[in-house]
């Protein structure tokens, strides 16, 4: 069994136990891994990934949760140091509050990895692993627009922004527009619900929009979690309906998790945006041994991801992430 596939299997192992994986290999790293949430399907699977990835390579995983306290994450940044870690992965809840630990580490000697969150800009050295989310979601918003032409008509369109304090959430919007502000002949945007990252606002912003804009059929959340929220939206307001059939909303999301692949899998999700999780995990390790082997690494490196709609649904789906915890809850 390759690395990959062991990082794999160790993943649907847990996420099928419902445990984590256990960090109990030995070895000549110590690495700590702090993020500041498990709140969303990604960053839980993120996480055992990292426990499977590190096991497999032979170094010893410590791990934190912040819980979205920033002076938390910072004290826990300095008891790592202390403990005399050699690597740092972190997920800082904020851009700029996280400089201060990237300084600690700095002053240590130990590098630091970003995992799908950079920094805010300064002259802190640290390193960043993130998903081209500009691109991703060009790239699955003009699949739906594809999409809508095929099938014809004017469209309206609904968009679900993230958090803008999250620099992924501005990049996901900017990707939507690039594509919709290049197309007005075809989608009109009459909603820009901000969600805030949370799945209550981001409910009670969709129902309303579709309140005011009963004619919404062309709908893009910058975040798979908030499936349930946007599904229950839908059937409320009696546009939950299957591709092909009657009333059908164009749909795409982002992210790639086990309720996108689901929902294109049943006919009711036109597209996803898809970050490779393993893809992401390997670069942020390879980039801490490159470092320790003192060679030069960008400041970022990017996962370029892909989109998954229909039409290569069969030849993409054992690529995402979100399928491999589907399959395995599943059977």
């Amino acid at each position: 069994m390759n690395r990959r596939e062991f990082t794999k299997a160790a993943l649907l192992g847990a996420v099928a136990a419902g445990l984590p994986i256990a960090s109990f290999a030995q070895g000549s790293r110590t690495i700590a891994v702090m993020f500041d949430s498990l709140q969303s399907p990604f960053w839980i699977s993120s996480f055992d990934a990292f426990k499977a990835e590190i096991a497999e390579r032979g170094w010893t995983m410590l791990e934190n949760i912040s819980n979205l306290d920033d002076s938390r994450q910072f004290q826990q940044v300095q008891s790592m140091i202390e403990r005399g870690v050699d690597g740092i992965v972190i997920v800082q809840t904020d851009a700029n509050a996280v400089i201060p630990a990237i300084r600690a580490a700095n002053a240590a000697g130990i590098p630091m990895v970003h995992y799908n969150r950079p920094p805010a800009e300064s002259d802190a050295k640290s390193v960043a692993v993130q998903a081209d989310n500009r691109t991703i979601m060009r790239d699955t918003v003009t699949a739906l627009v594809e999409e809508a032409k095929k099938q014809g008509g004017k469209y309206k369109a609904a968009l679900l922004i993230g958090d803008l304090g999250d620099q992924n959430a501005i990049a996901r919007r900017d990707g939507f527009f690039d594509v919709v502000d290049q197309n007005t002949d075809t989608v009109e945007v009459v909603a820009r619900i901000a969600t805030e990252w949370n799945a209550d606002v981001a409910f009670a912003g969709l129902t309303n929009a579709l309140q005011a804009n009963p004619d919404i059929n062309f709908l893009v959340t910058s975040s798979d979690f908030l499936h349930p929220q946007i599904e229950q939206a839908l059937k409320v307001a009696g546009k939950w309906h299957k591709r092909g059939e009657e009333g059908h909303v164009l749909f795409a999301g982002f992210d790639g998790d086990e309720g996108g692949y689901a929902r294109l899998a049943d006919g009711y999700l036109d597209a996803v945006g898809v970050q490779n999780v393993f893809f992401e995990v390997d670069l942020t390790l390879n980039a801490l041994q490159d470092m320790w082997d003192g060679k030069e690494v960008d400041d970022l490196l990017l996962d370029p991801g892909f989109v998954i709609t229909p039409y290569n649904f069969e030849e993409k789906r054992d690529e995402m992430w979100g399928y491999l915890v589907w399959k395995s809850q599943n059977g």
